[in-house]
């Protein structure tokens, strides 16, 4: 029997938090087909991250805030086995395009297994699972979303045109990860997980975030200046200005009181206007760079 429980640690509303990703790979895409971009969509946001969130729930089994859950329910037995079925799901839907697709959506829900399996639990180790968690986020994601979208192979992720975009998509969350840990300094210390941002304390983790958001924010517009779309670099500042904002006031009140700010409310209030923004500007960058409502005469 399937529990409500469950069901909310699926946390399926969270996956808009990663769909900046699979928005700017569909903006890239050579080659766009509606069924392809509907199936890579169910796949990842509807059923592979939400199987991950599910997974790693069982093993965590927090009793304080996490990502999407402010109060999260006592865990129940069903909890694994809804995770399990989600995954098979996401791989069977990958099928529907290629084998190389659902691979890859093999090998996201393994590496995001081990984040937080007892036997592996890379959550454990500071930099490797920052690294990771930012890498197969960010560029695995985007890669793995190319290749869907495209019906293509895994030979794809070695081309330029994708490691590139890939790379500043990781870069995002490099900065960005760490910031999602702030709160969970007590529950993480109890359970032995020595994350990133606990290694560098609350202020450090700013600070860290910080200088990632520096080198993003250079890394695209180095992008964009390079293929020439010099009016879409404006609109992309545009876009990021509140979420620095956002950041740069937050970072003020935890410089005045890091335990009292370093909080589930601040960090998901960055989840969400960071989600809402690039969202909202990889879209426009689908639209602008596809030159799809050219076709209909806008």
């Amino acid at each position: 029997m399937i529990t409500v429980s469950s069901l909310r640690h699926l946390r399926i509303p969270f996956s808009l938090f990663l769909m900046p990703v699979f928005f700017f790979a569909l903006a890239l895409t050579p080659n766009h087909n509606d069924s392809r971009i509907l199936w890579v969509f169910l796949a990842l946001h509807l059923f592979l991250y939400p199987s991950s969130n599910g997974y790693n729930s069982f093993y965590d089994r927090d009793e304080e805030s996490i990502g999407g859950l402010k109060t999260p329910p006592k865990v129940t037995p069903d909890l694994f086995w809804l995770s399990m079925l989600f995954f098979a799901l996401a791989i069977l839907i990958g099928f529907q395009i290629n084998w190389e697709f659902a691979s890859m959506i093999l090998v996201y829900g393994l590496v995001s297994m081990a984040y937080s399996h007892p036997a592996i639990r890379i959550k454990k180790f500071p930099w490797a699972s920052w690294f990771i968690a930012g890498f197969f986020q960010g560029y695995f994601t985007f890669a793995m979303a190319y290749v869907g979208l495209s019906n293509l192979s895994w030979s794809t992720l070695l081309k330029p045109h994708v490691i590139i975009p890939g790379m500043l998509t990781s870069l995002m969350l490099w900065g960005s990860y760490p910031l999602t840990q702030v709160y969970q300094h007590g529950e993480d210390s109890k359970r032995g997980d020595l994350t990133l941002s606990l290694k560098l304390g609350i202020k450090g983790t700013f600070y860290f975030a910080n200088v990632f958001f520096i080198l993003t924010g250079i890394a695209f517009v180095w992008y964009f200046i390079e293929k020439n779309q010099e009016n879409v670099l404006w609109v992309y500042l545009g876009a990021m200005a509140p979420i620095i904002l956002y950041f740069l006031i937050w970072f003020s009140f935890i410089r005045t009181n890091a335990e009292k700010y370093a909080s589930y409310s601040w960090a998901m209030g960055m989840n969400v206007i960071s989600a809402l923004f690039l969202n909202a500007f990889f879209i426009y960058y689908f639209f602008e760079n596809t030159q799809i409502l050219q076709v209909f005469g806008y």
